[in-house]
């Protein structure tokens, strides 16, 4: 694991004090993630896709369809923007002035590279696949060689991020602002809701054990 030193693109200029440039802070946020948002630049106008990814060492790893605006272009190896933002509370103040949220987030620069060998890009859907249902890859049928052939991979090195964390109670001043308005934290999470079987899948079928765990985990 390497500890992506600062730079001045990394380098916070607003609330420095919360910022975090160590690997732990960084790999906590990429891993309870499940959506990146990836900035570039196509026909000299900036585009943001959001996408889903998975971290894997001091990789993060992308997929998608070799048609895709956003896979062709980064392929070729432009500078890219990957963000990641986690939600966790509102923030709420005495004064609109102070409202805020609390949140995790992470900044990744860098220029990314096709994952062309075959057996690196099964290993990386299978990344991408348990960081969003972990026990997945090991029940459902896994990509044959035409489905292997029609999706691109794509891997970002984790050589230059940062991460930024905004946590607690409201900044503002009680005795300037006085006690009549209520003020406080509203905490936010991501939590599952009851599975919706597909069509095909007989009627009582128990869900797998894995998905069990995971909704318990996210209830």
């Amino acid at each position: 694991m390497r500890q992506p030193p600062a730079s001045a693109r990394t380098q916070l200029r607003r609330h420095p004090e919360r910022g975090a440039h160590d690997r732990a802070t960084i790999d906590a946020i990429l891993d309870e993630g499940l959506v990146c948002h990836v900035g570039f630049v196509a026909d000299d106008a900036p585009v943001v896709v959001p996408t889903l990814y998975a971290r894997v060492g001091d990789a993060i790893f992308l997929h998608g369809s070799p048609v895709s605006r956003m896979l062709t272009r980064i392929a070729t190896g432009v500078e890219l923007c990957l963000t990641v933002t986690l939600l966790d509370g509102l923030v709420l103040a005495r004064s609109v002035f102070d409202h805020s949220v609390n949140y995790r987030s992470v900044m990744v620069f860098g220029r990314a590279h096709v994952v062309a060998d075959p057996e690196q890009k099964m290993a990386a859907l299978e990344a991408l696949t348990e960081h969003v249902t972990p026990g997945r890859w090991g029940d459902a049928r896994l990509p044959n060689v035409r489905e292997l052939e029609a999706t691109t991979v794509l891997a970002l090195p984790l050589e230059e991020a940062s991460a930024k964390v905004r946590a607690g109670p409201p900044g503002d001043d009680v005795r300037a602002e006085g006690t009549a308005v209520w003020a406080g934290v509203v905490p936010l999470r991501t939590v599952a809701g009851e599975p919706q079987p597909a069509v095909g899948v007989a009627s009582g079928a128990p869900l797998p054990a894995y998905l069990e765990e995971y909704l318990a985990r996210r209830r």
